[in-house]
């Protein structure tokens, strides 16, 4: 499988002891080799590198580790699996336009039914560039997201919110579905069975209040782990609201959570 590291701050800093322990997790103390992205603001605008290669050992993700300065950042070493190809296209993570704004996504999982229902719904505003059941997926979270992203739609709604952990819901059920996704102000977060996260205080980050997700604790600070099927949103470093699985019917998120 793949592994992420998502970034949210109040401000933009350097997270690079963190952005290292997650490389080497290419190649040095893990086997996830087979590709490595980092996608993360910066003056505002959002910047996307990649290799279909490992991170470990790699000059250019090195180089971003140290470089890097950013209030968001989200990142994916891939152990590749479906399909079991290294290319630039299948590498996350994935960036696709929706009603206005630039969204990423990368995932750890394997949903390959997820091809098959993308296939199936006509795409409005998002076509898969490469092969992945990751892109596929994320193809179909943006279709489910695109009304309540419009113009006039408040994407911090609980109906909007509700959406986004109905569709991850449903896209689990294919497999195993671990994401995360921004639409360039927020970051979401989703576990299905292994996210972890780090509030206020991640090593080496400087800068206020902060938040550090991953797939697997980076280093010895105390990591708190999601709960099975637990949607949780940042901006700024700051939890806006969180789920967790719920009986239909039931509000997943609490109240005054998106305020």
């Amino acid at each position: 499988m793949c592994e992420l590291f998502g970034w949210s701050s109040a401000e933009p800093v350097r997270p690079e002891a963190l952005l290292r322990a997650f490389g080497a997790r290419g190649g040095a103390t893990a086997d996830h080799v087979d590709g490595w992205g980092l996608a993360y603001l910066e003056g505002g605008a959002l910047r996307l590198e990649k290799e279909p290669s490992a991170a470990a050992p790699s000059a250019r993700f090195a180089a971003l580790a140290g470089g890097i300065v950013s209030d968001l950042v989200i990142g994916h070493v891939r152990k590749a699996d479906f399909p079991r190809l290294n290319t630039l296209a299948n590498t996350h993570p994935f960036v696709h336009e929706c009603c206005g704004a630039r969204w990423v996504f990368a995932h750890n999982g394997l949903v390959p039914g997820a091809v098959a229902r993308s296939r199936t719904v006509a795409p409005r505003l998002c076509r898969a560039d490469g092969d992945t059941d990751s892109e596929h997926a994320f193809c179909l979270v943006l279709e489910a997201l695109a009304d309540c992203h419009a113009p006039n739609a408040d994407m911090q709604s609980a109906a909007c919110l509700e959406t986004l952990a109905d569709v991850a819901r449903n896209i689990a059920a294919f497999g195993k579905f671990n994401f995360l996704l921004s639409d360039g102000e927020r970051l979401y977060a989703y576990c299905y069975d292994r996210l972890h996260w780090l509030e206020a205080g991640a090593p080496a980050a400087g800068g206020g209040r902060s938040v550090a997700i991953a797939t697997q604790p980076l280093g010895e600070v105390r990591w708190r782990a999601f709960k099975a099927g637990e949607l949780r949103v940042y901006r700024g470093g700051a939890l806006l609201a969180s789920a967790t699985g719920h009986v239909a019917g039931e509000p997943a998120f609490q109240e005054g959570a998106l305020s």
